[in-house]
């Protein structure tokens, strides 16, 4: 019997595509925590990216609501308060190391945009 290699299944859908604005963030509500949720059609894989949606300054809910760029050659989301730059691929802040979101895995599975 071969063995076969699969993802674990901890993929679940949040919304759908067609929820999502290119190059900007929409935010989802799973389990009760508030996920900011961003699409980058010109970045690698499915550009997809999944944070916390709270601002670890502030305490607001407003990460999605950020502008999205680049800094230092990466993807970056700017908090809309204090202006701190977020790391799209893993939370951290580029001026404060101290501040970082939690994220999650994110990508496109056809119509469903899913986290894990």
């Amino acid at each position: 019997m071969d063995a076969l290699i699969r993802e674990p299944q901890d993929w679940r859908p949040v919304c759908r595509r067609q929820d999502l604005v290119p190059n900007s963030g929409v935010v989802a509500l799973v389990d009760g925590a508030q996920i900011a949720l961003f699409y980058v059609p010109q970045a690698a894989g499915d550009g997809v990216y999944a944070m916390e949606n709270r601002d670890p300054k502030s305490g607001a809910n407003v990460i999605g609501r950020g502008i999205v760029g680049h800094m230092g050659g990466e993807l970056v989301v700017a908090s809309p308060l204090y202006k701190q730059h977020f790391r799209l691929a893993d939370g951290a802040c580029v001026q404060h190391p101290e501040q970082r979101l939690r994220t999650w895995r994110a990508r496109l599975n056809g119509d469903a945009v899913e986290i894990a």
